[in-house]
């Protein structure tokens, strides 16, 4: 088993280190929407009952509508990373292999599009695969079953054309290999995803993050958009009632409201936080709209300095001169950020 992944989140933990309670520290570790919309009306029997059917295909309709995935009803799923840890079984032998329009469920290596999110790496090495990190599609070759594109990326930012994936997903079709894109940073940017073109596209997973956009990531909740022998495996492998009932009827309200005043005001915050980081003479070396990425030789200072002042910010181990920053929930915490970052002495 390999280590455990280091996240953003951690503010027990930079509270123990540099002191203060961990209500007062300025989260901006993480790519979560700081302004959560307000929560619809839940009924109480979704509190009282198991999750009966009614609410999940309603929660896949409302994904369908959503993402634009037509015939495919996504499978709503207790967080993405849930099914990225069900990946390799994927290409486990003994599954049975596909047919010409399906993925041979062989043993073989995997490509990861990398830097990106490291549980995709993990799973799979966890798992006993042999795992490539390339920095390039061109890199993926007719000896992976299995590439991994995160598209937008974490933590660049790095965009994808969909005309580059479905390209990538027909090399890897042609070769009998599966294409998995993770959408999770999608919702602000529509024009990225592949979910339209998913029902022509029988070698494709795409994973959608629920929680990130809506600011709802306690929820733990996303969706999978695949052909449907690949989602009722995923259903079967994680068993009965795996999405909370609450969640779902949250979803179903929210998927089918208007989503408009959520990217205007991630917008907003994505604005402020840019001002913030180029008065204080950073350079913005990418991102998405809920994060912002800073490339710095000072980083690991910057850092120790944001969290002496109770603000906590996304380092990386194999980048020292990475920093990532998400969104402040309002102008008055762009303030204290800029004032703190003021202070860093140069």
């Amino acid at each position: 088993m390999s280590a455990p992944i280091a996240h953003g989140g951690g503010i027990t933990a930079a509270a123990a280190a540099f002191g203060g309670r961990p209500e007062d520290w300025l989260d901006l570790s993480t790519g979560i929407n700081p302004c959560p919309v307000a929560l619809p009306e839940i009924p109480a029997r979704a509190w009282h009952r198991l999750p009966d059917s009614y609410l999940v295909d309603e929660a896949r309709r409302a994904a369908r509508d959503y993402y634009g995935s037509g015939e495919i009803l996504p499978l709503p799923v207790p967080g993405t990373q849930s099914v990225i840890q069900l990946l390799p079984r994927l290409l486990t032998k003994g599954m049975g292999a596909g047919t010409g329009d399906g993925v041979a469920m062989v043993d073989g290596r995997v490509a990861v599009v990398a830097p990106t999110y490291g549980e995709y790496a993990r799973a799979f090495i966890s798992a006993g695969y042999e795992v490539d990190a390339v920095d390039d599609l061109a890199s993926i070759g007719a000896g992976h079953r299995l590439a991994v594109v995160v598209n937008p990326n974490n933590p660049d930012g790095l965009r994808w054309p969909v005309e580059t994936l479905i390209s990538l997903h027909d090399r890897m079709k042609a070769a009998n290999g599966l294409l998995v894109v993770d959408e999770a940073f999608g919702d602000a940017d529509p024009a990225v995803s592949l979910a339209g073109n998913a029902r022509r596209l029988s070698n494709l997973v795409i994973f959608r993050s629920f929680g990130k956009f809506f600011g709802l990531a306690g929820l733990r909740l996303g969706f999978a958009i695949a052909r449907d022998d690949i989602l009722k495996r995923f259903e079967e492998w994680l068993g009965p009632w795996a999405v909370s009932g609450p969640a779902l009827s949250i979803t179903g309200s929210l998927l089918r409201s208007d989503v408009a005043p959520i990217r205007r005001l991630i917008d907003e915050r994505a604005a402020g936080l840019h001002a913030v980081l180029t008065d204080a003479g950073l350079r913005i070396a990418g991102g998405t709209a809920l994060f912002t990425l800073v490339d710095d030789a000072r980083a690991s200072d910057i850092y120790t300095h944001l969290c002496r002042h109770h603000i906590l910010v996304r380092k990386f181990d194999y980048a020292p001169g990475w920093l990532r920053f998400g969104l402040t929930p309002d102008p008055a915490a762009d303030l204290r950020l800029g004032e703190v970052l003021q202070r860093f002495e140069r």
